[in-house]
Order: structure tokens, then C-alpha cells, then sequence
């Protein structure tokens, strides 16, 4: 019998101890080392991908998509639609999960696309004006003369084949950063009108803005849009 109970005890006094020193290795040293590692040789990474203005503020996330849009003239209204603010560069649209009351505009309580085939509302295979109200190809149409309106200016008349796709649909997540340098460039004019800037002082912020294919072949050249716009904040007040 005492050596029964001699020997349960043994047993939970290693078991006691496995646990004690598990809890520290896992749950206090190993995180600590991967915090130190991370801080040291990837403090950016670390902390969120920050972007900051030329004051030192935080304004965001690279990894995030904001919108820039007027305030609302009833903001408790939820079927006004935003509009675009023309001043600044404009990203993906943010609507891949379409109508709904949590994420309406690049928020982080949902994430996700509408899953709807390409050809959703196609007229004898073609996104038409006479596409279904609702559907993937309406919304396309819609937007791409919104983006035709809205970068056409004085001198410059944005023709309809070169509006990007990146332009008119969202991103799988909706959260996308990132817009392509043709849609970019598209916006250009626009922006030089609305911020009362040269052409060419806005083509070069572009470029200077424009990061390539990541190792040289995977994915595609992309322009980060809060970058771009704290950049092009700070070229105004210069």
C-alpha cells in the first residue's frame, strides 16, 4: 500500500515538474526569443508593417487598404454611398463581399470576395450595360464609368480600354493595399488637377512609389496607395 502511495506521488511530482518546466521553455522563453529575433531583424515586419507621415505619425498599415472618401452629408444614413475624395489616389474598390452592415468600407471585422464567376451577369458573354441589376458584371460596368468620370479632366479624356481591372473589381480579401502602376498612372492627371501639382511632379511620385515583381518573378509590379498618398500629402505641403 505505501509503496502504491509512494509511487503515485512520484508520479505526479514529474508530472508537476514537466509541466513547471514546459510552462517556462513554452511559455516564457520561447516567446521571448522569437519577440527579441523578430524586434532585431525584423522590427518593421515586427510591428505591423507601419507607414508614417514626414511628422513621425503612424497613418496605417502597408499590409492594410484604406479608402479616401468625402465625409458623409447624413452619416446615419447606411445607403448613402460614399464618394471619392478626387485629391488623393484612389485604391481597389472595397466591396468583394458585396452589400452588408459590418464591413462596408476596408474594415477588419470581416474579410472576404463575393465568389462570383466572372461571367456573373454577362449578356452573350459580355459585361453590357444591360447586365442584371446586383450582379458581378453590373458592378463592373458601373464602376469603370465611375473611373472614367472621375480621372477624366480639362486636358486628358480617359480612354475605356485603358482601365485596369484592378480598377473596377476588389481583391479577394477586400483589403488589398496594393493597385497596379496602370491604374496609378491613370489617376495621375486627376490628382495633378485636384492638388493644383504638375503632371510630371505626380508621374515621378508614381514612379518612385512603384515596387517590382518580388525577387524579380513572382507577382506582379504594384504601387502601395498609402505610400503613395502620405508621399503625395507631403509633396502638397512642401
Amino acid at each position: 500500500m505505501n509503496n502504491s502511495v509512494g509511487n503515485t506521488a512520484r508520479l505526479i511530482g514529474a508530472g508537476l515538474r514537466a509541466l513547471l518546466v514546459l510552462t517556462v521553455i513554452c511559455g516564457v522563453i520561447y516567446p521571448l526569443a522569437v519577440t527579441g529575433i523578430a524586434q532585431a531583424l525584423f522590427n518593421d515586419k515586427a510591428n505591423g508593417s507601419e507607414i508614417k507621415d514626414s511628422s513621425g505619425q503612424v497613418v496605417g498599415s502597408s499590409l492594410i487598404g484604406q479608402t479616401y472618401n468625402l465625409p458623409k452629408q447624413n452619416p446615419d444614413d447606411p445607403e448613402e454611398a460614399a464618394k471619392p475624395d478626387l485629391k488623393w489616389f484612389q485604391p481597389r474598390p472595397s466591396n468583394g463581399l458585396g452589400t452588408n452592415s459590418v464591413n462596408t468600407q476596408y474594415s477588419l471585422i470581416l474579410s472576404g470576395a463575393t465568389n462570383r464567376s466572372a461571367d456573373n451577369g454577362a449578356v452573350e458573354g459580355k459585361c453590357t450595360k444591360d447586365a442584371e441589376e446586383g450582379t458581378l458584371c453590373a458592378q463592373v460596368v458601373a464602376a469603370k464609368e465611375a473611373v472614367i468620370a472621375d480621372n477624366s479632366t480639362a486636358g486628358y479624356t480617359v480612354n475605356p480600354e485603358d482601365v485596369p481591372a484592378d480598377a473596377v473589381t476588389s481583391s479577394g480579401s477586400g483589403l488589398d493595399p496594393n493597385i497596379s502602376p496602370a491604374y496609378a498612372e491613370l489617376q495621375v492627371h486627376r490628382v495633378a488637377e485636384q492638388n493644383k501639382l504638375d503632371v510630371k511632379q505626380v508621374e515621378k511620385l508614381v514612379a518612385d512609389h512603384t515596387t517590382g515583381r518580388t525577387l524579380g518573378f513572382m507577382g506582379e509590379p504594384r504601387v502601395n496607395v498609402l505610400e503613395l498618398n502620405t508621399a503625395l500629402k507631403a509633396l502638397t505641403k512642401s
